[in-house]
C-alpha cells in the first residue's frame, strides 16, 4: 500500500510504486520517503562549521587499564561481528567482491575474516549488498565453524536514483540497474530490522555488535576495547584516529554546542568551510568506521522512532551512468553509519592506534598489504611488521598502469617486492618486477618510455631511478 500523501508528498508516488515492485519492505520504503521529502523541501544535508565545535581531547585505547581485559572476555559470549561486505571493488577494475581479493598468500579477506572469528570466538555475520551475497558465502562454507543459529549475512536494501532536473525517480534503458544505488552504509540499521537480524541477535542473548570494514583487516574484535565499552555501558562508540594529511578530505569527529558527538562527512561541509574542515589541528579525529553498538539501547531508539534513525542526509551528486559524464544528473540519497553517534544520548569515542585502520581502497594499498611490511599473525591479525626499520610507509602507483589488480598482477608475477627497510615506494610509468626485488629508504622510479622496463631478480633499489 502505497503511503498517504498527507505523509509524503505526492512527488514519491511513482518511487513507492517502483520500490513496492522490487518488493523492498515498507520500513525502508518510509525511510527513504523521509529523505525524499528533505530533498524535495530543500535540504542540503550541510552542517556548517558555525554549528559544531572540535573535540579537544578524547580517552585513548593504549592507556585502558589491564583490569579491562577480563571485562571483555567475559562479554566476549554477548558479542557478535558483523562486517560491511557489500563492495564490489569496482574501482581496482573487479565484478565481484573486493574481500575475495587474495591479501596474504591465496588467503582473500573473508578466509582472514572467518578465521579471525574462530580465534574469538565471536559469530560473524556479514552485511553483503545483492551482488556480493552469492560470491562471498560461496566462499565462506568451507568454514564450518561459521554455522550457528545466527544467519550469516543480511542484504543492504537498494533505493531509487533522483532526478536532479524534476526530483523523479531516474531511468535509464540501456542498464536499468543504473537506476538504482545502495542508500550508503548507514542502512545497516535499517536493514538489521527488515532482515530479522536485530532480532535474531537479541533472542540469542546478544548485546553487542562490533562492525567494521571487510577491507580493514586492521580492524579485530578487541577485549580491552570491548571490555571499556561494556563497563562503561555506553549505548554506541566510534573508534577515531588522529588526522594526517592523508585523511583530511575524510569525514572527522565534531559536536554540537551542547557537547553531542557528531560526524561530518565531506560531502556534508560547505564549500564556504572547506579549509576549516581539512584543518587537522582543528578536527583532529576522524571515524575509523569501526564501531561498537549496545543493541539493546539501538533497539530502544528504534522502538521510539518508528525503526527510522533519521540520521543525517548526504546529498551526493552523481550521473545516473557514471561512467558517462553526459548522461543525466542525479541526486543519490545517503546516509553514514556513524553519523549514528549523534542519534545516542551518551555516545562516546575513543582514540584508537592506526593499525587498528588499515583499509585497502586501491591498488597502492593492496601491494603493501601483500608485501612484507605487514604480517599475518599466528592469532590471524593482520599488522604491520614489527621488524619494519622505518615508521611509515607509502606506496604510490600511477594510475595508468597499476589501476586495476590485473594490471597490478602482471606487473607483479612473483608478488611485491620487500618493503620491510622501505618509507616510500612511488612509480611513474610502466615497470615489470622480478622476483626477490628489494626496496630501501625512499625509492623513485620513472618511466618515460613508451615500453615496460624490467626490474631484474635479486635487485636492490634505494633512491631515484629515471628511464
Amino acid at each position: 500500500m502505497i503511503s498517504s500523501p498527507t505523509t509524503h508528498s505526492l512527488k514519491f508516488i511513482p518511487f513507492a510504486e517502483r520500490m513496492q515492485a522490487e518488493g523492498l519492505p515498507p520500513v525502508f520504503i518510509d525511510t527513504f520517503a523521509y529523505y525524499y521529502e528533505l530533498l524535495v523541501n530543500g535540504e542540503t544535508g550541510l552542517i556548517p562549521e558555525a554549528d559544531i565545535e572540535p573535540v579537544a581531547s578524547l580517552p585513548d585505547s593504549d592507556l585502558l587499564p589491564d583490569s579491562l581485559v577480563a571485562v571483555g572476555e567475559a562479554a566476549k559470549r554477548k558479542t557478535a561481528v558483523i562486517k560491511l561486505n557489500g563492495g564490489l571493488g569496482t574501482g581496482m577494475g573487479l565484478e565481484k567482491a573486493k574481500s575475495l581479493l587474495p591479501i596474504k598468500g591465496d588467503l582473500t579477506f573473508l578466509d582472514v575474516i572467518a578465521r579471525q572469528s574462530k580465534q574469538t570466538g565471536a559469530p560473524l555475520i556479514l552485511m553483503n549488498s545483492f551482488v556480493t551475497e552469492a560470491d562471498s558465502l560461496a566462499l565462506l562454507q568451507k568454514y564450518d565453524h561459521l554455522a550457528n543459529k545466527l544467519p550469516l549475512s543480511f542484504v543492504q536494501h537498494k533505493e531509487p536514483k533522483v532526478l536532479q532536473a524534476n526530483l523523479s525517480p531516474a531511468e535509464w534503458p540501456a542498464d536499468p540497474q543504473l537506476a538504482w544505488c545502495p542508500p550508503g552504509h548507514g542502512d545497516i540499521y535499517a536493514a538489521l530490522v527488515t532482515s530479522g537480524t536485530l532480532a535474531a541477535l537479541l533472542n540469542a542473548g546478544y548485546e553487542y555488535v562490533f562492525v567494521s570494514n571487510s577491507d580493514n583487516l586492521g580492524a579485530v574484535l578487541d577485549g580491552r576495547i570491548l571490555g571499556y565499552f561494556a563497563e562503561k555501558n555506553f549505548p554506541f562508540m566510534m573508534e577515531v584516529a588522529d588526522r594526517t594529511e592523508m585523511d583530511k578530505k575524510g569525514g572527522h569527529l565534531a559536536q554540537r554546542p551542547d557537547g553531542q558527538l557528531i560526524l561530518r562527512e565531506s560531502a556534508q561541509c560547505p564549500a564556504a568551510d572547506e579549509a576549516a574542515f581539512q584543518d587537522i589541528t582543528r578536527h583532529k579525529y576522524f571515524n575509523t568506521n569501526n564501531l561498537w553498538i549496545n543493541l539493546l539501547a539501538l533497539q530502544k531508539v528504534l522502538d521510539e522512532q518508528d525503526n527510522m534513525l533519521r540520521l543525517p542526509m548526504i546529498r551526493n551528486s552523481k550521473t545516473v551512468d557514471p561512467r558517462d559524464p553526459a548522461s543525466p544528473k542525479v541526486y543519490q540519497l545517503e546516509t553514514a553509519m556513524g553519523s549514528a553517534i549523534a542519534v545516542f544520548a551518551g555516545a562516546a569515542a575513543l582514540r584508537v592506534p592506526r593499525a587498528r585502520f588499515a583499509p585497502v581502497k586501491k591498488t597502492d594499498d593492496l601491494l603493501a598489504v601483500r608485501s612484507d611490511a605487514y604480517l599475518l599473525t599466528g592469532d590471524d591479525h593482520v599488522i604491520p611488521n614489527p621488524a619494519r626499520t622505518v615508521d611509515s610507509l607509502t606506496v604510490e602507483l600511477n594510475a595508468a598502469h597499476y589501476k586495476f589488480v590485473n594490471d597490478l598482477d602482471v606487473r607483479f608475477p612473483y608478488g611485491p617486492p620487500s618493503l620491510l627497510d622501505c618509507e616510500k615506494l612511488s612509480i611513474k610509468g610502466d615497470f615489470v618486477f622480478g622476483a626477490n626485488v628489494v626496496c630501501r629508504g625512499v625509492v623513485e622510479l620513472v618511466n618515460v618510455g613508451g615500453t615496460a622496463v624490467s626490474i631484474p631478480d635479486g635487485t636492490v633499489l634505494s633512491g631515484s631511478y629515471r628511464y
